[in-house]
């Protein structure tokens, strides 16, 4: 699965006086003219809850045509004239899952979709087949709410980059992309449980299809993970060996390589722990994403109070 969009990390600082700091839309800097715009978005690297940004009454309308009487805040036109829209006055945009880096899905955009994504934090579009705006989740409602807006270093595609409400593909699958080339190529049939996963969610749906074996006698001896999945005694032990050398790397100043390694073991077995207690490594993830906006002091003193 494609990692995050390289592109820098920067917000709008709390106490910025612009209203462009309700949202976060990271572009091309040298594409986007006006100074004060550059300025408005080079701020610290971070996540917080932001607002809807006050773009009013978006309405559809073919893809060429301009958005005409509907008010936009001047920073948003900006921007917005910063994309290099194609002959059609098109954009690739696509959806990506802001907690698994999943790719959810591409479509095109206008300027009048990009205007509304970013007023609503809706992922919107443009239906190149229908000549009008269409919401994701509009009738299933399965909504991709937005968090952050990329465009790329040419300014010609968008990264809609938010968490879906449900499955985002029209077959019922949580993506589009489940189709694996290589393994069409070997005969295998398109499987909608399979995901365009990265390395950490290949290593957990591994182990998911672990706990869903069965060892049969004469199958030989069973996998470690099913041995751990099986055994919460040897897993808690195991984690807590794991972590006790990874501290060691650290107390004894060995090299990046062992640390990385130790690593690895402890994120493995923990995660073989969160398969036994049926959490998904993105609910973790999601749980960290929601304590950046505060200082890890004042989150654990409030942990402790509920």
């Amino acid at each position: 699965m494609a990692a995050a969009p390289a592109a820098a990390t920067t917000r709008a600082p709390a106490s910025s006086s612009s209203s462009f700091s309700a949202t976060r839309v990271f572009v091309c800097c040298s594409r986007l003219g006006p100074p004060n715009l550059r300025a408005a978005i080079a701020a610290p690297p971070g996540w917080r809850l932001r607002k809807p940004f006050p773009v009013v009454s978006v309405a559809a309308s073919p893809a060429r045509s301009p958005l005409g009487s509907v008010s936009v805040d001047p920073m948003v036109d900006t921007l917005l004239d910063s994309v290099k829209w194609d002959s059609k006055g098109l954009a690739v945009a696509i959806a990506q899952n802001v907690d698994t880096g999943a790719i959810l899905m591409q479509g095109f955009a206008n300027r009048e979709a990009l205007a509304k994504t970013i007023s609503t934090r809706k992922a919107t579009f443009f239906s190149r087949s229908r000549s009008s705006l269409w919401t994701k989740g509009e009738t299933s409602m399965n909504f991709i709410n937005v968090h952050d807006i990329f465009l790329d270093c040419d300014c010609d595609s968008i990264i809609y980059l938010g968490k879906p409400d449900g499955p985002t593909c029209h077959t019922g699958a949580e993506t589009c992309y489940y189709t694996s080339v290589y393994d069409a190529l070997q005969g295998s049939k398109p499987n909608q449980d399979r995901q365009v996963t990265t390395t950490l969610y290949s290593l957990e749906d591994t182990i998911s299809r672990r706990q869903e074996e069965t060892v049969t006698e004469g199958s030989g001896k069973p996998s470690w993970t099913k041995k751990l999945l099986l055994d919460n005694q040897l897993l808690c032990s195991k984690i807590h060996e794991e972590a006790g050398e990874l501290i060691q790397t650290l107390l004894e100043n060995e090299d990046k390589s062992r640390t990385a390694s130790e690593m690895a073991d402890l994120l493995y077995h923990a995660m073989v722990l969160l398969r036994v207690k049926d959490v998904k490594m993105e609910e973790v993830l999601e749980v960290l994403r929601k304590r950046f906006p505060q200082s890890g002091i004042e989150e654990k003193a409030g942990r402790n109070k509920s």
